[in-house]
């Protein structure tokens, strides 16, 4: 083989990689999901669809968990890189000046050449035992886990977005629900305040109506407060500046009060459909194909090597020489440092099928919770509605009565205090409820990627 084959060789490898894309010519990219991108709507107010496609775009937590991806993704492409030959090239050039005193004495000078030389040599690994096929399978196996894990991170983040945005609205109208309270305090201490002046209440009647008045108006700062903090916290889980002004639109739909579904069926099916559970038997898969590789690594492997090396000297004709020949490798003794990485390997196997069973156990307490939970949110619901119908029409009755001069103050703020809890009760109940369900959907691992509807 001379110099012109080695370079009709490259030639034709040149041509051939040409024929697909050198920056991923494995295809690595497509093993695992691109980023997405978040057009923004303009003016338009975000609904729900929006404010989670916004966070799952955007959120720091999801683009790192798709970045972890695709670099996993990439060290695919190195353990398929294990499968092909390695071409190395060299070129050398040097300048030798030898002088002696003797020579010198003689008038021979000195013995001055150049010499270059060019080097092409191949490496190709013919059969190791399992040993590539080991790391590919550790390689496909992780990256598997990282996908399952970017799944369980987008999830997350979902319904963190989920969470913040029914907070927000569950704070507005907490609000809406205090100035109410407020406005209600307030035409209680008028009344009390008309009947101190005509004689017909003590002044008790009316510090005890400012009283709760003052406390209404407190209690709407702090649902004001409150109101600010959510709308920080939803532009946080958007991936935004927590003072990011947000343009929000409300949930289009409102709670049906009705669920009914099996616990144990839900749980099954989580197990089924859980990222995290499923990144969890990848990693135990990885694990089992790092004890396959340890074993590989105290095995012999037999390897081609080629090479070609041509040599100009000033000094003496031009030579080349070429190079054929297999080299098996065996290893005798590596000091028991295969015999501890099988050990090492096999014990985290062991960690990776607790820690799967772990995970396991986890799936099933989080779908309990969440389906009980939501079960307990839905009875809430209903119940709430009774009772902010029940003190509407107590507090009704209180004031008509304290006016017309029946019924005491007591009573009167009594009823006020129970109508401010019932309306706060019911608001928190109303997105809880709805907070709830989409918990329950997270722990089956149901949550959509990118939703188009999700109300």
């Amino acid at each position: 083989m001379n110099a012109r084959i080695w370079l009709v060789c490259a030639l034709f490898f040149c041509r051939e990689a040409n024929a697909f894309d050198l920056s991923d010519p494995f295809s690595t990219e497509g093993l695992t999901a691109a980023p997405c991108s978040f057009k923004d709507a303009g003016n338009s107010p975000l609904g729900l669809a929006d404010v989670v496609e916004h966070a799952l775009c955007n959120n720091p937590q999801t683009r790192e968990a798709w970045a972890n991806a695709r670099a996993q993704a990439a060290q695919v492409g190195i353990a398929k890189s294990a499968y092909l030959p390695t071409l190395n090239g060299s070129v050398s050039s040097s300048e030798n000046k030898n002088s002696s005193i003797l020579s010198r004495l003689q008038g021979a000078g000195s013995s001055d050449f150049s010499q270059t030389g060019t080097t092409l040599s191949l490496s190709y690994m013919l059969y190791d035992f399992g040993a590539r096929r080991a790391a590919l399978d550790n390689a496909m196996q992780t990256l598997i886990a990282l996908n399952a894990s970017r799944d369980a991170m987008i999830q997350t983040v979902f319904l963190a977005a989920v969470q913040a945005y029914y907070q927000l609205f569950a704070s507005r109208a907490a609000v809406d629900a205090a100035l109410e309270s407020e406005k209600s305090s307030l035409e209680s201490l008028n009344a009390a305040s008309s009947r101190y002046k005509i004689g017909t209440a003590t002044r008790a009647d009316q510090l005890q109506a400012k009283t709760a008045y003052v406390q209404a108006v407190l209690n709407r700062i702090t649902a004001q407060g409150n109101e600010k903090t959510a709308e920080g916290v939803l532009a946080n889980a958007m991936g935004l500046e927590a003072d990011h002004v947000l343009r929000i639109a409300p949930p289009l739909s409102s709670p049906d009060e009705k669920f009914e579904q099996n616990v144990s069926h839900l749980i099954d099916e989580a197990k089924n459909s859980r990222p995290d559970l499923k990144a969890a038997q990848a990693q135990l898969e990885a694990a089992k194909a790092n004890v396959d590789a340890a074993k590989a690594s105290g095995m012999p492997n037999i390897s081609l090597s080629a090479s070609q090396n041509y040599t100009h000297s000033s000094i003496y004709d031009p030579y080349r020489s070429t190079s054929v020949g297999l080299t098996l490798n065996i290893p005798i003794f590596t000091g028991f440092n295969t015999t501890y990485s099988i050990r090492a390997a096999e014990a985290r196997v062991a960690a990776s099928s607790a820690q799967r069973d772990q995970i396991a156990m986890q799936v099933s307490l989080d779908v309990w919770r969440a389906y009980h939970n939501l079960v307990t949110g839905t009875e809430t619901l209903r119940s709430t509605q009774a009772l902010l119908e029940s003190a509407t029409e107590s507090e009704r009755m209180a004031l008509g009565r304290y006016k017309a001069g029946v019924g005491t103050i007591v009573d009167l703020l009594t009823a006020e205090s129970s109508l401010a809890s019932a309306r706060q009760q019911r608001v928190q109940a109303t997105y809880n409820w709805q907070i709830d369900k989409a918990t329950l959907a997270q722990s089956m691992g149901r949550l959509n990627e990118i939703p188009k509807k999700v109300e």
